[in-house]
């Protein structure tokens, strides 16, 4: 067995030790979205640093819990906070929970985050489903040794998102009256919000908003046979007024506004499931 198997090995027999219960679903809270863990019935929270080979989120505005608990009347793992590649952790570290799940039974993956708006018709507090997205400005998680127990070295990415998902969460969004946005998520690696000229490349090759995360766990996902479903939170602007500057802290309020949205969206989605 290799090293990376033997500790997603080890992380998941540590878990197991809490938690014996079977469940299908996982969810992945982005910035300023951890509250929906609230409407959760949760039965346990294990914090990020007492797992074995876990990272530990470091951003403020993600919880930097695993839970177990109910959700819309099925049971769910719950990440309350994720990481991020500008953390300092590899594309690897990153997408190890989402490993983690896999090999705790979950097989839908439900991800949420926040993101800069670059589709003109965009505005902040929007929600966006992804349909699609482009990891090219990322590091791909799949670098290196394949491991073939996960998956297969080359792994198709024709939909990364699950159309029958997001058929599901528009007819949720449009039986509760909630606007709802699709198009396409570019990944890049962050820290630092875009340049100017980066938005319009953005723009340019078909991007609707970008974000900081979400692409390299979907990755993950898929490569291990797992199907996804991803929302969009609209922060901020891209496409500007020369003296909007966007700070961390804007990024988070807005998140938090726009919640109740998400969270009704997601709690009947697994419902659906």
């Amino acid at each position: 067995m290799s090293e990376k198997m033997q500790q997603l090995r080890e992380t998941v027999a540590y878990i197991r030790k809490y938690v014996s219960a079977e469940a299908g679903t996982g969810i992945i809270l982005g910035s300023g979205l951890g509250n929906l863990s609230n409407e959760i019935k949760v039965e346990i929270e294990i914090p990020y640093n007492d797992i074995p080979h876990f990272p530990v989120s470091t951003v403020k505005g993600h919880k930097g819990k695993l839970i177990f608990g109910e959700l819309g009347g099925q049971k769910v793992w719950v990440m309350g906070g994720r990481f991020h590649f500008y953390e300092g952790y590899t594309a690897e570290q990153v997408a190890f929970p989402v490993r983690v799940m896999r090999l705790l039974g979950v097989h839908t993956l439900l991800l949420s985050n926040a993101a800069g708006g670059v589709n003109k018709a965009f505005k902040v507090g929007d929600l966006m489903i992804i349909n699609d997205h482009i990891s090219l400005f990322t590091v791909n998680p799949l670098l290196g040794k394949n491991e073939d127990e996960l998956g297969t070295r080359f792994p198709d990415m024709s939909e990364p998102y699950n159309k029958g998902l997001i058929k599901k969460a528009k007819e949720i969004a449009a039986a509760n009256k909630i606007e709802i946005h699709e198009g396409v998520y570019t990944g890049v690696t962050g820290p630092t919000f875009e340049t100017r000229a980066e938005y319009k490349l953005i723009s340019i090759v078909g991007g609707d908003v970008v974000g900081m995360s979400t692409v390299q766990e979907t990755i993950a996902a898929i490569h291990c046979g797992m199907q996804v479903f991803a929302v969009s939170v609209v922060t901020d602007l891209g496409i500007r007024e020369e003296e909007n500057v966007i700070t961390h802290e804007e990024v988070l309020q807005a998140a938090k506004d726009a919640e109740p949205k998400l969270t009704l969206l997601f709690t009947e989605l697994v419902k659906s499931l």
